[in-house]
C-alpha cells in the first residue's frame, strides 16, 4: 500500500512537471514559427530555413557523446534548470536584437546552436527523470501523453503566433516565449523532487561515459539496431519535414502564411489523436512490429500525399497521415528502452542514443535545403524528360522540386521500415 501511495506520489510530480514544460514548449514553438517565416521572408531560401535547423542539431549530437556519465552522477533537476535558463537567455538576446534594429539570420543562427547545447544536456537528463518519476507500466501512457501535449502545441502555436505576430509583432511573442519559461523554471524548482539514488563517487571522464554508452550497446544488439533503423528513418524524414516542408507549402500557395499554419495544425491534430489513443491504450504485445509499421504508414500515406497533393485539403490529409503513428513509434521505443536499460546506465545510454539516432538529422536538413534549392527545384523546370514524368505528380510550378523531394523520401522511409520489421535481433526486443 505504501509504495502504491509513493508512485501515485511520484505521477502528481510528474503531471506537474509535464504541464510546466508544455506551456514552456509552446511559448519556445510559437517563436521558432515566427523565427522561421521571418527568415525565409528575409532570404527567400529553402537553406536558410535549413540551416536554423542545422545549427541547432549540429552542437546537440556532437555533445550528447560525451553528457552521458555526466547526467548520471549529477543532480537531473539541476542540469533542467540551468540548460531552460540559458535557451531562455537565447530567446531574450533574440528580443534584444530586434528592439535595436540589429536582428540578421545569423544571429539565429548563433543562439539555435547555443540552444542545441543546452538540449543535449537537457533531453536526456529529462528521460532519466521521467523514468524516476514514472513507474514502468506507465511509461507507454506517460509516452502518449507527451505525444498529446507536443501535438497540441503543434496544432495552436502556428495559429497563437500569427494572431499575437498581428497584434503585437515579434517582440510580443518572444515576450510570451519568456514569461512561459518562468513558469515552468519556477514549477519545477518549487514544486518537483526528482528521486538521486546514491552515486559511488568515482572519477570519470566524458569519454569513460562513451564507452560504458557503446559496451552496453554491443551486449544489446537488438537495441542498437533499432538506433540505427531509426537514424535512417529519421534522416529521410528530416531531408523533408524539418524544413522543406514550409517552403514547399509558402512557394505552393504564393507565401500563404495562413495555409502553411492550417498544414501545421493538422499536423499536430494527427499527433493529438495518435498521443491520445496510446495514453488510454494497453500496451503493444509487438512492440517492433508496432514501431516499424506505424514508420512505414507514415511515410506511405503521408509523404507520399503530400508529395501529390496541390491544395491545402491535401496538404492536410497528409499532415495527419504523416504524424498520427509518431506517437505509436516514440511510445513503444520507449517502454523497450526504459525495461532494458538498468536505471544507473540511462544517462549514458540515452545520450549515446541521442547521438546515434539523431546524428543523421543535420544531414539531412542540410541536405534538405541543398537538394530543394540547387537541384531538384531546377531540375523541374529543366524541361528535361523525367521532370515531365515527375511533372505529372507533382507538378511543374514553383515548388514542385521540394514536392519531388517528399515523393522520394516517401518511397524510401517505407522501404526502410519495412525491411528493419525483419531483422532477428530488433524481433527479440518484444
Amino acid at each position: 500500500m505504501e509504495e502504491k501511495v509513493m508512485q501515485e506520489n511520484s505521477m502528481k510530480k510528474y503531471i506537474i512537471l509535464w504541464l510546466s514544460q508544455s506551456v514552456s514548449v509552446l511559448g519556445s514553438s510559437m517563436t521558432g514559427f515566427a523565427l522561421v517565416l521571418w527568415a525565409y521572408g528575409q532570404s527567400r531560401s529553402a537553406m536558410s530555413v535549413s540551416l536554423m535547423s542545422f545549427c541547432n542539431y549540429v552542437p546537440y549530437v556532437v555533445l550528447s557523446l560525451f553528457v552521458g556519465s555526466f547526467i548520471d552522477r549529477h543532480n537531473k533537476k539541476t542540469i533542467m534548470l540551468v540548460s531552460d535558463s540559458i535557451a531562455a537567455i537565447g530567446s531574450l538576446t533574440v528580443l534584444v536584437f530586434l528592439l535595436m534594429g540589429q536582428l540578421a539570420v545569423w544571429n539565429i543562427y548563433v543562439i539555435n546552436a547555443m540552444v542545441g547545447i543546452t538540449n543535449a544536456f537537457q533531453q536526456p537528463a529529462s528521460a532519466v527523470a521521467t523514468g524516476r518519476l514514472v513507474p514502468k507500466e506507465k511509461i507507454s501512457n506517460v509516452s502518449g501523453m507527451n505525444a498529446f501535449s507536443n501535438n497540441l502545441i503543434v496544432v495552436f502555436s502556428p495559429m497563437l503566433a500569427a494572431f499575437l505576430f498581428a497584434s503585437g509583432g515579434l517582440p510580443l511573442i518572444l515576450l510570451i516565449d519568456l514569461a512561459s519559461f518562468v513558469f515552468a523554471f519556477c514549477a519545477l524548482l518549487f514544486f518537483i523532487e526528482i528521486p538521486e539514488p546514491a552515486q559511488e563517487k568515482t572519477r570519470a571522464t566524458p569519454f569513460d561515459g562513451i564507452a560504458e554508452g557503446f559496451a552496453f550497446l554491443k551486449d544489446e544488439k537488438g537495441i542498437l539496431y533499432m538506433m540505427l533503423t531509426m537514424a535512417l528513418i529519421n534522416f529521410f524524414s528530416r531531408l523533408t519535414y524539418e524544413n522543406i516542408l514550409s517552403p514547399m507549402i509558402l512557394s505552393r500557395s504564393s507565401g500563404n502564411s495562413i495555409v502553411l499554419g492550417i498544414v501545421n495544425a493538422c499536423m499536430g491534430a494527427g499527433g493529438i489523436v495518435g498521443g491520445v489513443v496510446v495514453s488510454v491504450k494497453k500496451e503493444s504485445r509487438q512492440k517492433t512490429a508496432a514501431i516499424y509499421v506505424s514508420a512505414a504508414l507514415s511515410f506511405l500515406f503521408g509523404d507520399l500525399v503530400m508529395a501529390a497533393g496541390r491544395n491545402a485539403i491535401w496538404w492536410s490529409a497528409a499532415a495527419v497521415a504523416a504524424s498520427l503513428p509518431i506517437p505509436f513509434i516514440m511510445a513503444n521505443q520507449n517502454t523497450i528502452l526504459y525495461r532494458k536499460i538498468p536505471p544507473g546506465l540511462q544517462g549514458r545510454v540515452f545520450a549515446v542514443r541521442n547521438a546515434i539516432q539523431y546524428g543523421t538529422i543535420p544531414f539531412g536538413i542540410i541536405l534538405g535545403g541543398y537538394l530543394a534549392d540547387y537541384v531538384f527545384e531546377p531540375f523541374m523546370v529543366s524541361g528535361n524528360g523525367l521532370a515531365e514524368i515527375l511533372g505529372t505528380i507533382v507538378g511543374n510550378n514553383a515548388g514542385s522540386g521540394m514536392a519531388a523531394m517528399f515523393l522520394c523520401t516517401g518511397v524510401c522511409g517505407f522501404t526502410v521500415s519495412m525491411l528493419s520489421c525483419f531483422n532477428r535481433e530488433i524481433k527479440k526486443l518484444n
